[in-house]
């Protein structure tokens, strides 16, 4: 339906309505009015408006209580027509009749409604009609108006209402943000508005404030609304332009009487001390916001600093500081739209006050770090690098002065405080943490490096932001000025010296640009106060990594428990060079009088020191990519040296600093690094390994070198491997427990590098492959077969057999060829089987050494050495009688740790010697397995849970499991079988651990591969489960003692055997014999 266009036929179309409504004030008569008015065009209406209005304000003036319904339903339809039309004459009129300045206490639908109109009506207002609010004669409806706005936007619960009250506060003071179209006063109608709201500058700036700091339930909307309200109102009526451009000493009308009293004058005076009350009111308002959990709050507050700082910068001295330090913390948010903000632009024109706010903020930036909570800290460490993002280029003159570079520094050193006393980081030890080469790449152990634990944070946020700190002062900063303040502060204390190695370590990342952000944070200004080049940053490095690998930074003491040998071997090694008294290399730190002293938190401490040095090279490597490769002749070997390092943390730092570093320079792997590299490491070393006393941790190097390299570095490593070998001959009661670790790693290495199947040497020794025949058995054939050997037995018919067995055949071709040829030449031996036929030759000798600790490191590397040999079996088989008889004695009567380890090296020697063991392993070794697991075989069964973490089980465990292969291997008699069954049996009950039972399976089923006959007769006659029938009468039934028996505690496991071994037990159950 169109709307009536024609102002006569609306007014008659509307009369009665507005004449019903002035006789009979109801909530229907309103509604219908305003259902009317939806029919009227705008203009028509425009030309209608104070006849239309007239009604609805009688309704509101009439004297008497109304109910909130009509008054809400009058609001609405005022603020209908006051949003369709524009009004030529302003009255306000907004107070309660009983208590002026408050809201009544009245529904908050009502409330909205009010405020809606209100807000209606102060947009619809246009022309100079708007102004006429500002004059001195309007101050006290206008401060009625604010006063009650004020109090709803703090008092009121309702969300919509406080964002309500705030927004028609805004648009009160013509400065509203909607989408509406709004007057643009002039500079002169501005001025005029200001000097108005400075009557009430105190009580908005004061309660707006209160509600912005107020409970963070309200919500954000309002929170923003309310920094919206703050700013717009102080930067008008505090705008630089207008004080100096208002006349201050005009004095008010005399006409206006009492109501001058309420006009100020913005006199110098008055300017001064409103700024510092805002400031007070400002800094709290910082303090709650800037770090507020929402980011619209944040990005508001950063408009409001931007807005007050560009038109108050003068007005407001005292608070441009904080206002700055609010902007340049919002440089650094986490969120994208806050930090992109451009408004931080203007803290660049600030260059002398950003200077000495980060001086103070330096001071007191330790207090911060050690009293506020984590959020505080972030916000403050983002100020301080927003304060270095916004000076940018000037970052290096600032850091010209003494007094600057002196503070910082010291904030930085007591902020990166390590927390030092945690036990477990000098517990762990990595003897098994050197990773193979072909683990993985540098994501799988830099996964396992502990992070670093802080004395006053625990955040990692903080963290990276002191990181980026530190970059940002070395992008912009002078490399050589900051290198050497920071090794200075190095040098100085131990107190300091991590905590300057982290620094520094980010310092020559940020020189390099690594991980240094400028342009993601919006900042205009890119360009590098101090330019390093490469050169620069080479000889910075130079000089840090010289201070990090001397020896009394490098070589610090990690361990402090140490066997009483060890202790004496390494005195009587450092009696005799004058360095010992310098250096203390941490594999001998015993050897220092204070060790014994060196508490918990100095070893932290070293280990920490080690670990933040190397991660330093690291970063020094990725700084100069490939420029780094010719400072590897001086890094490298101390890396390593740190990579055999026997603390945990140090030797994980040191392995991932090797992958730093061959990324870097551009090599694919560790063994590539590690090869290119190798020559003038492996001379270093065998330089080093003459002067042992000196350079204990040489040996070391070496371990590390074989682990992460390949068999292209054995002729390199051939005359090393002598070196170790003579040194540990001249001086093994001093030397045997450092060199087995490189002869361990040594014989590992070249296991992997020359794989051999252990089992491949001797075929003789071949496991018999007994397989169950499922035909018919052939009873004619057995019993000819039967009677053939007892012929034998008898005698009869040995001579034609004998005669057979006599008959040589004729020479072949190839051995008459053989003959010619002359006596055989032994041929030469390939150089890993020559290499570890020597080292074999030590741990003979070595077997026996009094230190449990060296027996069982002697053990591993002889069971590597058999494997390796075991390609050889001319070679292997005559080391192996060499060794037997002190082989035997670790096997015989020693500890159980080093009983465990020997049986191990059996069981490879019976594996790969095969019959040459036989008669040993029968007459000197199973006598004596038989009786310790007879002897033990009740004790396990009636032992508790906790059993199985004994030795004595560990033992038994390893016995078992490894006993059936051997004596398969070794093709052992039927006596010997049969001892080993009757030791083995106990072990089925199921009354034994669960392991101890599966591990008497595996022995009994290696068992029945070598003689099934027997082991089906023996099992059966400890359970039978079936009945056997003769296939003809004439031939006796079998009995077996097994059968019959009731279910024991054998039953299981024979049950499982011989369904397993020999077919399903339900098959043969009643059965004839066939």
């Amino acid at each position: 339906m169109a709307q009536i266009s024609d102002p006569k036929i609306a007014f008659a179309y509307l009369r009665p309505a507005c004449v019903l409504l002035t006789k009979e004030p109801t909530v229907t008569n309103v509604e219908t009015l305003s259902a009317q008015l939806k029919e009227v065009n705008d203009a028509t209406l425009q030309q209608l408006q104070e006849y239309v209005l007239f009604p609805l304000r009688f309704v509101l003036k009439v004297p008497g209580s109304k109910k909130d319904k009509l008054v809400q339903a009058v609001a609405e339809t005022m603020s209908q027509v006051l949003e369709n039309t524009c009004v030529q004459k302003l009255c306000l009129c907004l107070c309660s009749p009983t208590d002026p300045g408050k809201p009544a206490d009245t529904s908050e639908e009502l409330k909205s409604a009010v405020l809606r109109c209100l807000d209606a009506l102060l947009h619809a207002a246009y022309g100079d009609i708007v102004f006429k609010l500002f004059e001195p004669i309007m101050l006290p409806g206008l401060g009625a108006a604010i006063s009650l706005l004020l109090a709803l936007g703090e008092k009121t619960k309702s969300r919509g209402i406080q964002a309500a009250a705030l927004k028609c506060l805004q648009a009160l003071t013509l400065q509203c943000d909607c989408t509406q179209e709004h007057i643009v006063p002039s500079s002169e109608e501005r001025c005029a508005i200001g000097s108005t709201m400075a009557s009430f500058l105190p009580g908005i700036t004061t309660a707006v404030a209160r509600i912005i700091t107020g409970d963070l339930r309200q919500g954000h909307a309002v929170t923003v609304r309310a920094i919206k309200v703050w700013s717009r109102t102080v930067g008008l009526v505090m705008e630089d332009a207008q004080l100096q451009a208002s006349e201050p000493g005009k004095t008010p009308s005399p006409d206006l009487g009492r109501i001058g009293q309420l006009v100020v004058r913005r006199t110098q005076d008055w300017v001064k001390s409103t700024a510092g009350k805002l400031s007070v009111l400002l800094k709290k308002i910082i303090s709650c916001t800037s770090a507020h959990q929402h980011w619209r709050v944040r990005l508001e507050m950063v408009e409001l600093d931007d807005h007050l700082l560009a038109r108050c910068s003068q007005s407001l001295g005292e608070c441009v500081g904080p206002l700055l330090e609010a902007l340049v913390g919002a440089v650094n948010d986490e969120e994208l739209r806050v930090r992109k903000s451009k408004s931080s632009s203007s803290a660049q024109t600030f260059t002398d006050v950003l200077s000495e706010n980060l001086h103070s903020l330096a001071t007191s930036l330790p207090r911060l770090m050690r009293t506020s909570d984590d959020q505080k800290k972030l916000f403050v460490l983002n100020v301080f690098l927003g304060y270095l993002k916004v000076l940018g280029p000037l970052v290096s003159v600032v850091l010209n002065s003494a007094a600057h570079l002196q503070r910082i520094s010291k904030a930085l050193m007591q902020v990166l405080e390590l927390d030092v006393m945690d036990v477990r980081i000098v517990e762990e030890r990595s003897y098994a943490a050197i990773i193979e080469t072909n683990s993985d790449s540098h994501d799988s152990h830099t996964a396992h490096i502990q992070r670093k634990h802080f004395l006053y944070f625990t955040d990692e946020k903080i963290l990276s932001v002191l990181m980026e700190i530190c970059r940002t002062l070395g992008y912009y900063g002078n490399i050589y000025l900051l290198t050497d303040h920071f090794l200075d502060l190095y040098q100085q204390s131990s107190a300091y010296r991590k905590q300057a190695a982290m620094v520094l370590n980010e310092i020559v990342k940020g020189a390099a640009g690594i991980a240094v952000a400028t342009e993601a944070q919006g900042l205009e200004c890119h360009i590098r106060g101090y330019s390093a080049t490469q050169e620069d940053l080479k000889v910075a490095v130079v000089s840090v990594m010289e201070e990090y690998t001397s020896l009394k930074n490098w070589h610090l003491i990690t361990v402090s428990e140490e066997t009483e040998r060890d202790r004496q071997d390494q005195q009587r090694l450092l009696l005799c060079p004058p360095l010992s008294e310098i250096m203390i290399p941490s594999s001998f730190a015993s050897a220092s009088p204070s060790s014994s002293t060196s508490t918990i938190h100095q070893l932290n401490s070293n280990i920490w020191q080690l670990c933040i040095q190397l991660e330093g090279i690291a970063c020094f490597a990725h700084a100069l990519g490939g420029d780094f490769r010719p400072l590897l002749m001086t890094s490298l070997y101390p890396v390593l040296e740190k990579a055999g390092e026997e603390t945990l943390l140090v030797s994980q730092a040191a392995l991932a600093s090797m992958w730093d570093i061959s990324k870097a320079c551009g090599y694919p792997s560790l063994k590539e690094l590690i090869n290119e590299n190798s020559d003038y490491l492996l001379n270093d070393i065998s330089v080093n390994l003459q002067r042992l006393s000196q350079h204990p941790q040489a040996p070391r190097v070496l371990t590390v070198m074989l682990t992460h390299s390949d068999c292209s570095l054995l002729p390199l490593v051939g005359d090393i491997v002598q070196d170790v070998l003579m040194a540990l001959d001249l001086s093994y009661d001093h030397t045997a427990a450092l060199f087995c670790s490189v002869l361990h790693a040594l014989m590992k290495a070249l296991a992997r590098w020359f794989p051999s199947s252990c089992g491949k040497t001797s075929k003789s020794a071949g496991p018999k492959q007994t397989t169950v025949h499922k035909e018919v058995f052939n009873i004619r054939q057995f019993l000819l077969d039967y009677r053939k050997e007892k012929e034998l037995a008898e005698g009869i018919g040995i001579e034609e057999d004998d005669t057979e067995d006599l008959e040589v055949p004729p020479p072949t071709e190839c051995e008459d060829v053989e003959d010619i040829c002359g006596p055989d030449v032994k041929a030469e031996l390939p150089s890993h089987l020559s290499i570890t036929k020597d080292v074999m030759e030590r741990c003979i000798h070595l077997l026996s050494d009094p230190s449990l600790m060296l027996r069982l490191k002697v053990l591993d590397v002889l069971e590597l050495c058999v494997c390796v040999l075991s390609e050889k079996e001319n070679e292997l088989l005559p080391m192996a009688h060499r060794c037997w008889p002190a082989l035997l004695q670790r096997l015989t009567a020693d500890d159980p740790l080093a009983v465990l380890r020997a049986f191990r090296v059996l069981c490879t020697l019976g594996e790969t010697c095969g019959d040459f063991l036989r008669r040993r392993v029968s007459k000197e070794i199973l006598p004596k397995l038989r009786s310790s697991l007879a002897r033990q075989a009740p004790i396990s069964a009636k032992a508790g849970p906790v059993y199985t973490h004994t030795l004595a089980y560990k033992l038994q465990l390893a016995v078992l499991q490894g006993l059936g292969s051997l004596c398969q291997r070794l093709d052992l008699g039927e006596a010997d079988l049969d001892a080993v069954c009757e030791a083995c049996l106990p072990y089925l009950s199921c009354r034994q651990p669960i392991r101890l039972q599966e591990a008497s399976l595996s022995v009994f089923q290696h068992l029945i591969q070598v003689d099934p006959d027997t082991f089906w007769f023996t099992l059966n006659e400890l359970h039978c489960p079936s009945s056997y029938i003769p296939p003809h009468p004439d031939l006796q039934p079998v009995q077996l003692n097994g059968m019959g028996r009731p279910r024991d505690e054998y039953s299981d496991n024979v049950l499982k055997l011989l369904r397993e071994e020999f077919g399903s037990v339900a098959e043969s159950i009643n059965q004839p014999v066939g």
